[in-house]
C-alpha cells in the first residue's frame, strides 16, 4: 500500500512539473529562431562557409554590411560605453585581423585596408568545447549557434575564441535598441548573456542568404564548403585566399581573398 501511494505521488509530481514547464517551453520555441536543419524548404549545406573578396571592399561597404546585420539581429548600439560595446560584424586593420602573418613587405593597399570580422564558425570550435551548459553548439550545417536561455554568462567561450568574435551583455541591451528598426521576428537578448554572429541561420531557414552577404554588393560569397561544385569552392580555386589564425587549430569557415 505504501509503495502504491509513493508511486502515485511520484507520478503526480512529474505531471505537475510537465504542466508547469509546458508554457515555458512553448514560449521558448516562439522566442528562439528556427534551426536550419529542422526547417523544410530552407537553404541547406553540410558546412556553410563565407568567402570575402577584400580587393574591392571599402570601409563604407563594410559599414553597410554591419548595419544590415545589426538591424536584422537587434544588436544594441551602446556608443556611450565603448568597453561594453556589442558587435556581430566590425572592421579592423590587417595587423589586427591576421595577427600571425608577417606584414613587413605587404603592398600598402593590403596593409592599410580594413577587413570585416565576424564569428568564423569553425570546424573545431574551442568555444563549443569549453561551454559548460552547451549554450553554444554546432548544428549539422556547421554553424556555431547560441541558445541564450542556456547561457549563464561565465564567458568561457569568449576566453576560448581566438578571434574575439563574442560580445557580453554587461547591461540590459534593450534600452539601446531603436523601436523604428527593431526586428520583432528575432529575439532580443538580456543582461548577462553572450552573443555573436550566427551566419543568419534563421534567414537560411527561410531560403534567404545572410544579411551581410546581401549588403556586400557582391563582395561576399556564401555556400557549401563540402560541395566541390559550390560557388565558394569555385572562388577559392580561382583566387588566393587566407584565413585567420590557422595555427590555433579551429579550422575557420571564413576565407579572405587578398
Amino acid at each position: 500500500m505504501q509503495k502504491s501511494k509513493r508511486k502515485l505521488l511520484q507520478i503526480a509530481a512529474v505531471t505537475a512539473v510537465a504542466v508547469t514547464a509546458a508554457p515555458v517551453i512553448a514560449s521558448m520555441k516562439k522566442v528562439l529562431p528556427p534551426l536550419t536543419e529542422k526547417t523544410p524548404g530552407g537553404l541547406t549545406a553540410k558546412r556553410w562557409a563565407m568567402v570575402i573578396d577584400t580587393r574591392n571592399l571599402s570601409e563604407e561597404q563594410i559599414q553597410k554590411m554591419q548595419d544590415a546585420c545589426h538591424i536584422a539581429h537587434n544588436v544594441p548600439n551602446i556608443t556611450e560605453y565603448p568597453k561594453q560595446e556589442v558587435k556581430w560584424i566590425w572592421a579592423d586593420s590587417f595587423n589586427h585581423t591576421f595577427t600571425k602573418l608577417s606584414t613587413k613587405h605587404l603592398p600598402d593597399k593590403v596593409k592599410d585596408a580594413k577587413y570585416p570580422l565576424l564569428c568564423n564558425h569553425c570546424e573545431n570550435p574551442t568555444c563549443v568545447r569549453v561551454c559548460p551548459t552547451k549554450a553554444t553548439f554546432k548544428n549539422s550545417s556547421g554553424i556555431v549557434v547560441m541558445d541564450y536561455h542556456r547561457c549563464i554568462g561565465c564567458r568561457y567561450c569568449m576566453a576560448a575564441c581566438p578571434y574575439g568574435a563574442r560580445s557580453f551583455n554587461f547591461m540590459d541591451p534593450r534600452p539601446y535598441l531603436d523601436d523604428k528598426t527593431l526586428n520583432r521576428k528575432f529575439p532580443t537578448r538580456m543582461r548577462g548573456v553572450v552573443e555573436k554572429c550566427t551566419f543568419c541561420d534563421e534567414r537560411l531557414a527561410q531560403g534567404l542568404l545572410p544579411s551581410c552577404v546581401e549588403a556586400s554588393d557582391g563582395n561576399v560569397i556564401f555556400g557549401d564548403l563540402n560541395d566541390s561544385n559550390s560557388n565558394v569552392n569555385q572562388a577559392l580555386r580561382e583566387n588566393f585566399a587566407i584565413r585567420r589564425n590557422l595555427s590555433d587549430g579551429n579550422g575557420p569557415s571564413v576565407f579572405y581573398i587578398i
